[in-house]
C-alpha cells in the first residue's frame, strides 16, 4: 500500500520539485532550438558528414589484387562514414523531438498543433527505423560494422 503523501507513485514533494515552470520549460526549449540550428550549420549536420565520401579510386587503381589493403581502408572508411552519418541523423532528430516534447509538456501534448504532433510520431518512428538497422547489422558480424 502507497503511503498517504504519494501521487502516481511519486511523494507530494517529489512531484512538485518535477514541475517546470512555463519560463523554464520556454528557456529550455530555446536552448534546444538553439543546439538543433547550431548543428544544421555545422560541418555535423547529417547532410554534410552524408556528403563527405571518398571514390575508390583515390586510394588505388580499383584492382585488389594489385593493393589490398587499400581496398580494405575504402570498405573500413565507407562503415565508419555511414556510422557517423547514420549518429549525425539521429542526433539531429532526438535534438527536434525533445524541443516538440518540451513544448508539449509546457502546453500539454494535445494542445500541440497536429503537424508538430505528427513530426514528433514521425521522428520516433524513423529514429526506431535507424535503430533497428544498426542492431541488424551488428547481429550480423558482431561488430556493428558491415562485413
Amino acid at each position: 500500500m502507497l503511503p498517504a503523501d504519494m501521487v502516481g507513485g511519486v511523494s507530494a514533494a517529489r512531484a512538485a520539485d518535477l514541475e517546470a515552470s512555463g519560463e523554464a520549460l520556454s528557456d529550455f526549449v530555446s536552448r534546444v532550438d538553439t543546439v538543433l540550428r547550431d548543428l544544421e550549420e555545422s560541418a555535423g549536420s547529417p547532410t554534410k558528414v552524408g556528403a563527405q565520401t571518398i571514390k575508390e579510386s583515390s586510394l588505388s587503381s580499383g584492382l585488389a589484387s594489385l593493393f589490398p589493403e587499400a581496398q580494405r581502408l575504402f570498405a573500413q572508411y565507407n562503415n565508419v562514414h555511414e556510422q557517423l552519418t547514420s549518429l549525425s541523423k539521429t542526433l539531429h532528430l532526438q535534438i527536434e523531438a525533445i524541443g516538440i516534447a518540451v513544448k508539449g509538456a509546457s502546453v500539454g501534448f494535445d494542445n500541440l498543433e497536429e503537424g508538430q504532433r505528427r513530426r514528433f510520431w514521425a521522428i520516433q518512428w524513423e529514429i526506431e527505423q535507424i535503430q533497428d538497422r544498426a542492431s541488424v547489422e551488428h547481429a550480423g558480424n558482431g561488430t556493428g560494422l558491415k562485413a
